[in-house]
């Protein structure tokens, strides 16, 4: 299954990516996407569940203080 979305780029990082999909690095602008997203998830990943987890914490302890009588 695949979700599709569309991304507005600076112009800059545009033309870095159609440079490096003639330059044959990626088939498609979707594939360079695609790989630069899976790899930062690759190497933030246990970073990125710990800050969800902290956010949810601090979400969690704010609304049980502001329950109480």
């Amino acid at each position: 299954m695949t979700k599709s979305m569309q991304v507005d780029l600076p112009d800059k990082l545009a033309d870095e990516l159609k440079l490096l999909v003639e330059a044959g690095w990626f088939q498609s602008q979707e594939e360079a996407v695609r790989v630069a997203l899976l790899e930062f998830v690759r190497r933030h990943r246990a970073e990125l569940i710990e800050r969800f987890q902290r956010e949810d914490i601090a979400w969690a302890l704010q609304h049980q203080e502001s329950s109480k009588p």
